[in-house]
């Protein structure tokens, strides 16, 4: 059962915040009690829902226990204390599952970075296989893509891209696929019909708003250039391109994708922001935690993840061990899903296994 007083501080919490909402809190302090509203509200609704049959099983049990129900009620109430009982710990698994302590990060939109790892050609053009793949899960979550940045090889792959995702709890489900990608193919390029291996490396970062970190304009070093590659003669005789340095840490990132250098410049602090966040995120986790490494995110970008096999056409995620014959749709985007929701529902389960030893 879950503790009656930690559902009652949940229920406080909730109506404190609705409270200060509507007293007409401004600024800063009116986005961070929104997104606090808007986490708690279906928790809220969880409880209520877990409580009310709660009740009905209680009166049940009372009916059954009663002398004076005749045989007829006491039957039908036993035929729906099964129903109710079935109910409730359906309600009470995903109650536990929303009290799990959340990532702060989770309902945050994502910045995916791909990088094309050991595999030359080949690894380009699977870099540019996974950038495809991504956006095209994303698009059918309901989310907004937009290219940061992206630096293509001689073959149509790519060195290096940087994918934004705009969509509340984009992070949520995306983290998990930080890490190294492997795939097992013929390559384009092999005459002989040989099966290569080669790799990307994804990392994916939460989207730093205003309130979450703040930068110093006298820790920034801004540098502007032309921009380099393919982009048309206007890319090419404009200084247009950004790079800024944050100089406590050393981080650089550069954009050249757009024409204009104002532009390039949001892009770039953007990007710098999300890095930045996830840097101090994980300090804090370090700290709090003991850098705690789940089965399912280290948050290691060392660590192989998955591999995709051609000539078997399986994917495999190495971390729960879940194999798929279906690679042309895992690679297409199409049902990249099952994979992620596995992963999200490992890493609950993990938790939660963690949380009731803690008890």
């Amino acid at each position: 059962m879950i503790p009656a007083a930690a559902l009652e501080r949940m229920i406080d919490r909730f109506r404190a915040v609705e409270a200060e909402l509507s007293s007409g809190v401004a600024g800063n302090s009116f986005v961070k009690l929104s997104r606090e509203h808007a986490e708690l509200a279906p928790i809220v609704e969880a409880v209520e829902a877990y409580r009310s049959t709660e009740k009905q099983l209680a009166d049940t049990e009372a009916l059954i226990a009663d002398p004076s129900s005749g045989a007829e009620m006491r039957a039908l109430a036993e035929e729906e204390r099964a129903d109710l009982k079935k109910r409730f710990a359906e309600q009470e698994h995903d109650l536990k599952i929303k009290l799990l302590p959340k990532d702060a990060a989770d309902n945050s939109s994502a910045i995916i970075e791909i990088r094309a790892g050991t595999g030359g050609d080949e690894a380009a053009l699977f870099a540019a296989d996974l950038l495809e793949m991504y956006t095209r899960y994303c698009q059918l979550q309901g989310w907004r893509t937009e290219i940061m940045d992206r630096n293509e090889s001689d073959l149509g792959g790519i060195k290096e891209a940087v994918l934004e995702v705009n969509g509340a709890g984009a992070y949520a489900k995306l983290k998990f696929e930080s890490g190294v990608h492997r795939v097992q193919r013929v390559p384009v390029t092999e005459a002989g019909g040989r099966i290569h291996t080669s790799a990307a490396t994804v990392a994916v970062l939460p989207e730093a708003e205003d309130v979450d970190i703040q930068i110093n304009d006298k820790d920034l070093r801004i540098d502007v250039y032309r921009a380099q590659g393919a982009g048309g003669q206007h890319v090419n005789k404009t200084e247009s391109a950004v790079r800024i340095t944050h100089l406590p840490t050393g981080i650089a990132v550069a954009q050249q994708t757009e024409k204009s250098q104002h532009k390039n410049k949001a892009q770039a602090m953007k990007l710098l922001k999300a890095k930045l966040y996830e840097m101090e995120r994980e300090r804090l986790d370090k700290e709090r935690s003991g850098a705690r490494k789940s089965m399912v995110g280290s948050g290691d970008r060392s660590e192989r993840i998955r591999t995709y096999n051609f000539p078997q056409g399986r994917v495999t995620d190495h971390r729960i061990n879940l194999t798929l014959y279906k690679l042309d749709r895992i690679i297409s985007g199409d049902d990249l899903g099952e994979i992620v929701d596995a992963l999200v529902t490992a890493d609950q389960a993990e938790r939660l296994a963690e949380l009731e030893a803690a008890h």
